[in-house]
């Protein structure tokens, strides 16, 4: 049994519990059955690649004992995805120095059988991504189990097995804290921003 508490913190009226999650028509989500825990019992510990050809442990690499965004993406989505990516190169340019420093950022294809380490590069480059957020692939059926355990998937699985309508939100997580919750990818940068402050520990907060 996992006796670390789970602390969900965010903007407005936060789900009390962060369960399973349905993405809705306005890009928002609904709160599913299922009780959701994190850490390394959680993440599975698959090798994914970044945009730099770089092969990374998604748990050990990527999520232990650091503060984390993720959000889900393909560089074809002509969607949600260019102003998530906007709105989160907002964030990064926010973050300052503490972009790959204190806070990592992680954007996941959902078409990695077509987003390859150098279309996912190009991509990066075009959207003029600095150090610190990394596009990653990898083989499907991995991608799957994470964006499966990262709470984006829709328990509807005709909704669920439309990459179009894919949901519109950053996971943001303390792994040293185990504090986990959602922010909108439409959200302006300074709110998603506030909702990384919160799990942030190392933030001093002032009234």
């Amino acid at each position: 049994m996992n006796t670390r508490r789970n602390v969900l913190v965010g903007l407005g009226t936060a789900a009390l519990g962060l369960l399973a999650w349905r993405s809705s028509s306005d890009g928002g989500l609904i709160e599913a059955a299922g009780a959701d825990t994190t850490g390394a019992s959680h993440f599975p510990n698959v090798t994914l690649y970044t945009h730099e050809g770089k092969a990374v442990k998604f748990y050990d690499d990527l999520i232990r004992g650091k503060v984390v965004a993720f959000n889900m993406m393909y560089t074809s989505c002509a969607g949600i995805c260019p102003t998530a990516t906007a709105n989160l190169r907002g964030v990064q340019k926010l973050l300052g120095e503490r972009a790959g420093r204190d806070v990592f950022m992680y954007s996941i294809s959902l078409q990695p059988e077509l987003d390859t380490p150098q279309i996912l590069k190009a991509y990066a480059k075009q959207h003029r991504v600095g150090p610190g957020w990394s596009f990653l692939t990898g083989a499907p059926a991995d991608i799957e189990l994470v964006r499966r355990r990262l709470g984006f998937y829709d328990i509807d699985p005709l909704v669920d097995g439309n990459k179009a309508s894919h949901s519109g939100m950053v996971r943001i997580g303390n792994d040293r804290s185990n504090r986990w919750t959602m922010a909108a990818a439409r959200a302006v940068p300074e709110q998603i921003l506030a909702t990384l402050n919160h799990v942030d520990d190392s933030v001093v907060h002032t009234a």
